[in-house]
C-alpha cells in the first residue's frame, strides 16, 4: 500500500478507473454527477456574502445555488489536501511558480504566469456556466453517462485547447 503512496505518477488507466468508480459511488449516494465548478461560485457566494448579507436576495442565481459549503466545496477541498500530501508522499513536491515551457517563451516572472492563469480560469469559469459544466462535469460525468453534449464538449476542449497552446506559443 505504502509504494502506491508513493508512486511518482499512477497509470492513467488504473486512475481513470478510480475515478469511474467514484463517480458511480457518488450517484449511488447522492444521486449527483462529479463536478466543481460551482463550488468556485459558491466561494465567490461566501465572499460577497460577507460583504453583503442580502446576497441571496438580490442575485438569482444564488437563490438557486447558496453561497454555502456543500459536498462539491469540500471535493475541491480534498482535491488541493489529496494532490499536496500526493506529491509530498512521492517527493517530487516543489513550488514551481513558472513551468518550464512558459519560462523559455515568456521569461520566469511569475506575475505574468499567475495573470495569464487568472485570465484562463475566468475564461474557463464563464463558458462552464455558459455550458451547463465544467470540463470534470462533462468530461467525467458527461461521457461516463454517454452524454452527446458532453462528448461533443470533450472534443471542443481538446480541439481548443491543442489551437490555443500552438497559437499562443507560435507567437512568442
Amino acid at each position: 500500500m505504502m509504494k502506491w503512496l508513493t508512486m511518482d505518477m499512477w497509470s492513467p488507466y488504473v486512475t481513470g478507473s478510480l475515478i469511474g468508480v467514484l463517480s458511480w459511488i457518488t450517484f449511488l449516494i447522492s444521486n449527483k454527477a462529479l463536478g466543481v465548478s460551482t463550488a468556485y461560485v459558491r466561494t465567490c457566494g461566501l465572499i460577497e456574502k460577507k460583504l453583503d448579507n442580502n446576497v441571496e436576495k438580490k442575485n438569482e442565481y444564488y437563490r438557486k445555488y447558496s453561497p454555502s459549503i456543500d459536498w462539491e466545496w469540500m471535493l475541491v477541498a480534498g482535491l488541493i489536501l489529496g494532490a499536496f500530501l500526493s506529491s509530498k508522499l512521492s517527493g517530487v513536491f516543489a513550488l514551481d511558480w513558472v513551468p518550464g515551457r512558459w519560462e523559455a517563451s515568456f521569461g520566469n516572472t511569475p506575475l505574468l504566469r499567475w495573470a495569464a492563469a487568472f485570465i484562463g480560469a475566468i475564461i474557463m469559469q464563464v463558458g462552464a456556466r455558459w455550458a451547463g459544466g465544467c470540463t470534470s462535469g462533462h468530461g467525467i460525468s458527461g461521457t461516463l453517462q454517454l452524454a452527446v453534449s458532453s462528448w461533443i464538449a470533450v472534443i471542443c476542449f481538446f480541439i481548443t485547447g491543442v489551437l490555443t497552446a500552438h497559437i499562443i506559443y507560435a507567437l512568442f
